[in-house]
């Protein structure tokens, strides 16, 4: 039985790498899947490979960092893909410098994509799970929010901001049976003596986004090969 059979979702980022693979396999496991993403040919490209597969896809062209427009984004999927049930927060940028040479530009922008992007995103996206009363919130951080790291100053704030909203969001929600949790990736040379995979961080988003996860909210599941224990 597919895991995600019947239900709709949202994902951000999707054009590319963890959104492009959370894509492939929430679309294998049943799900309606909305790719969101800046590049509209990377999107068609995708939507048309997982509809000849039988799939239920469509693109949605969002750019996180105009956060103002995004409500107005989503109010052109219609009515057939309007309802979504999960929503899969994984956009986002780096703009890395050492903090005495980072720019406010180079600070704000990651901001801006990265946290009140994701903020606006799903603002608009649990008004119909409250209506529902069901939904699942998973938001791709890093494990760089949790250890920080030398020259991503902006991101690790970024990625750190992610946990508490996500932990304050999971907080307000429970009651309407809606939970929101956190994936934290890492790709980078660790004690498992490998780097990660994007399919390795879609299973963890599968697994929060499945009827089996009902009663885990307002956690950050690591998975990073042992970079952060």
């Amino acid at each position: 039985m597919h895991r995600l059979q019947g239900r709709t979702a949202l994902v951000t980022g999707a054009s590319q790498g963890i959104g492009e693979a959370i894509a492939r396999r929430f679309a294998a496991q049943g799900a309606r899947v909305v790719l969101a993403a800046r590049n509209e040919e990377k999107l068609a490209g995708l939507v048309a490979e997982l509809t000849a597969s039988g799939a239920a896809a469509c693109a949605l062209r969002l750019d996180l960092a105009r956060a103002a427009e995004i409500g107005e984004r989503l109010k052109s999927l219609g009515a057939e893909w309007s309802e979504i049930e999960i929503l899969v927060n994984n956009a986002g940028i780096t703009a890395d410098n050492l903090l005495a040479r980072m720019s406010l530009d180079q600070w704000q922008s990651v901001l801006d994509t990265n946290l009140t992007g994701t903020f606006a995103v799903t603002k608009e996206v649990v008004r119909g799970m409250i209506r529902k009363r069901w939904g699942r919130i998973v938001t791709i951080s890093s494990v760089v929010g949790l250890m920080g790291n030398a020259g991503q100053a902006n991101y690790a704030a970024a990625k750190a901001g992610l946990i508490g909203f996500t932990k304050s969001v999971a907080r307000e929600l429970a009651s309407r049976n809606i939970t929101a949790n956190v994936v934290a990736p890492g790709f980078v040379d660790i004690p498992a003596g490998r780097f990660g995979a994007p399919e390795e961080i879609a299973a963890a988003a599968l697994y929060l986004a499945s009827e089996e996860a009902g009663y885990v909210t307002g956690q950050v599941i690591n998975v990073s090969g042992g970079l952060y224990i």
